[in-house]
């Protein structure tokens, strides 16, 4: 008798759990309703790739990313609960739901689509390498053979150029701001970034000269999330679409990166 309520309860056990998983109340809640639900969206953000997301004169987080997940946060009526993170532990972070979107300056790639999902771009920037106007420009990456160029380590340009342009001699930095440093101190002939970078550094740095010397391409930025979370994708791509139509991205890239807004579709 007491293996027969043994084998009762066990099977009823079971009947319990594939009704509450069959049931759609039970369901498990995504993370666009966790973060409507919480009243707060957690942002991962930089703040040392300006003008991405950098912190100003008052030490208080700006640039177009930070100013992107402001307009987010209030078209989606919460919070906002910037987290600052890193080229290198960006996309960690989302996974190990520290963050619940990523807004930092993130070009998609088939290797990183394996571990999140992106929205649509939400802005553009060319891809290249930069110097002085006394250096010739390199038309392919032939001309840059022997050049020494400043590049953050594991980035999509020091990927590039290693496959690319096996004649330059790259000199890798743990991030942007130390291959920048290493340019504007003569310890490298050129550095490469992107364009609203390079125009930062331009702005910041009036007396050093910095020039496209080669151009390798188009670089649209994306919102990442984890994979499986498709409410907030498709909220996200509501949301920038909604603010291209009305302008409020396109102003965003002319005040950050001085240039008219023109995005490839994915």
């Amino acid at each position: 008798m007491r293996l027969f309520r043994t084998l009762a309860a066990a099977v009823a056990v079971c009947a319990t759990v594939a009704l509450t998983a069959a049931s759609p109340s039970a369901a498990k809640a995504d993370v666009l309703q966790n973060v409507l639900s919480a009243g707060k969206l957690r942002v991962g953000v930089l703040t040392d790739a300006a003008p991405w997301g950098f912190k100003d004169a008052k030490g208080e987080a700006a640039g177009l990313d930070i100013e992107l997940a402001k307009l987010m946060a209030a078209d989606m009526g919460v919070k906002l609960d910037l987290v600052q993170v890193t080229g290198a532990n960006r996309i960690p972070s989302l996974l190990a739901n520290k963050v619940d979107v990523l807004i930092a300056a993130a070009g998609a790639t088939p290797e990183r689509a394996q571990q999140v999902t992106f929205t649509q771009p939400y802005a553009a920037v060319n891809l290249g390498v930069y110097g002085p106007k006394s250096m010739a420009a390199a038309t392919d990456p032939e001309g840059l053979k022997g050049r020494s160029i400043g590049v953050a380590k594991g980035s999509t340009l020091d990927i590039w150029l290693t496959d690319n342009a096996p004649g330059a001699k790259l000199v890798r930095f743990e991030d942007t701001p130390g291959a920048i440093a290493a340019y504007l101190a003569g310890q490298v002939e050129t550095f490469a970034e992107n364009s609203a970078i390079a125009l930062k550094v331009s702005e910041d740095n009036p007396g050093k000269e910095v020039e496209q010397k080669f151009l390798i391409r188009q670089s649209p930025a994306h919102v990442a999330v984890r994979h499986g979370e498709q409410d907030m994708v498709n909220w996200i791509n509501t949301f920038l679409f909604y603010n291209r139509l009305n302008g409020k991205l396109g102003a965003l890239q002319m005040k950050w990166f001085k240039e008219k807004q023109t995005l490839p579709q994915m």
